[in-house]
């Protein structure tokens, strides 16, 4: 579970689409040597089509621009849409792409989840925002609420060493030095955050996200508030938090009131009674889907980025959360998790007996083995090492590799 955490950072919180996709594009737009993209889904909308035309536009002038999909996330992307990007000279990488079959997408585990931008080596974004119009408002009813960071400074070193490294498999002639500016007038520091890179794989970071989240819980004493989309985490986080409550830290969990998929919410409040009896406190976000996958903790502690605590993200999904100490930073997301509650939350209470009672003491057994167990069980499932597939520039030989 080793992290490089790096001092003089300067990271900005990007709220939703609305703040994310302009920076990024912006960013893009202004790209002189190199973009390193990855993203778990790329919907051919407007948000697609104005990415791909800022990478377009960015690979016709020379920057060099690679972007990784996942093969379940992005598996509706047409031809047109890959090859217009081809030709134009950027690499285009799919991570475990496989045929559907009567329709249905069929690399259902191991999914690249990570959501990462590195351009020119010195401005880096990572969250959980996909590039979608549904992370828009203007989308309606279902539209995401979710959060992102960008970040300037020596991490974005780190990350943009990681990304090109993920690309080794079909990229191996490509050298960090080569695709990097690292222009002397920028001083060493760019602002006062320390913060670290922590990634979840299926080699050597197996629970690498959770932990540190487990290492921020049992360290809290004033205040824990985490706000995640898809809440269903093994027993021994659970009883961290349990742990928290009963010594007197307030811990908010903010979850998914209205659900972009009902089963979310389902596996969630199956948890609620356990929870709630030991003083955690519950909130349901009803404005709009929540997407988010933050935390803070007594004001200091906080991490953003692209893991779920769901089985899925902790022990399946490729996935990278920033994890931060920096007071001023954590405020901000803190002030901004404190306006869901008070403005768009509903607080769970505990069930009266005997309301479902007999139901619940079964589904309850149940619960508490299976998560007893996780996330061991996540062995029996398909173990094949998934390949990263390029579908290179014009000009160049298509490859294939194993990430």
């Amino acid at each position: 579970m080793t992290v490089k955490w790096t001092s003089g950072n300067a990271l900005e919180l990007l709220e939703n689409g609305e703040a994310f996709f302009p920076a990024v594009f912006d960013a893009i737009r202004k790209a002189e040597r190199s973009v390193l993209l990855e993203t778990f889904i790329i919907f051919e909308d407007k948000v697609g089509n104005e990415l791909r035309q800022v990478l377009l536009e960015a690979a016709r002038r020379g920057v060099q621009v690679e972007v990784t999909v996942d093969g379940y996330g992005s598996a509706d992307l047409t031809p047109e849409f890959v090859q217009a990007l081809t030709s134009a000279g950027a690499g285009f990488h799919v991570f475990d792409p496989r045929p559907k079959r009567m329709g249905m997408r069929t690399n259902l585990f191991r999914r690249l989840h990570r959501k990462i931008v590195v351009v020119d080596g010195v401005l880096a974004f990572v969250g959980g925002i996909n590039f979608s119009a549904d992370h828009l408002a203007d989308f309606g009813p279902t539209a995401k609420q979710d959060y992102a960071i960008s970040i300037r400074g020596p991490l974005v070193d780190e990350i943009g060493r990681f990304a090109l490294e993920a690309l080794s498999p079909v990229r191996p002639r490509f050298s960090w030095r080569g695709l990097i500016r690292r222009p002397a007038r920028h001083a060493p520091a760019d602002g006062d955050s320390v913060a670290a890179l922590v990634l979840r794989d299926n080699d050597h970071h197996k629970n690498d996200i959770e932990q540190h989240y487990r290492i921020g819980i049992r360290a809290a004493r004033q205040d824990i508030t985490i706000a995640n989309a898809y809440f269903f985490p093994g027993y021994r986080f659970l009883r961290d938090l349990r742990k928290a409550a009963q010594r007197g830290v307030r811990v908010r969990l903010i979850l998914q009131g209205e659900p972009d998929m009902a089963i979310a919410r389902f596996v969630a409040t199956m948890l609620y009674d356990y929870l709630l009896s030991a003083g955690v406190q519950i909130y349901e976000y009803c404005e709009r889907p929540l997407h988010g996958k933050v935390a803070t903790v007594d004001g200091i502690w906080s991490t953003v980025g692209s893991s779920n605590l769901d089985p899925l993200s902790l022990a399946l999904n490729l996935e990278a959360n920033v994890m931060i100490r920096d007071r001023a930073f954590t405020s901000q997301l803190q002030q901004r998790l404190d306006a869901l509650v008070e403005d768009h939350c509903q607080l769970m209470q505990r069930l009266t007996p005997p309301r479902r009672k007999i139901q619940r003491v079964f589904v309850g057994v149940f619960v508490f083995h299976f998560l007893r167990r996780f996330p061991s069980w996540a062995g029996w499932l398909p173990a094949r090492k998934a390949q990263l597939t390029s579908f290179p520039a014009a000009g160049e030989q298509a490859s294939e590799g194993h990430s």
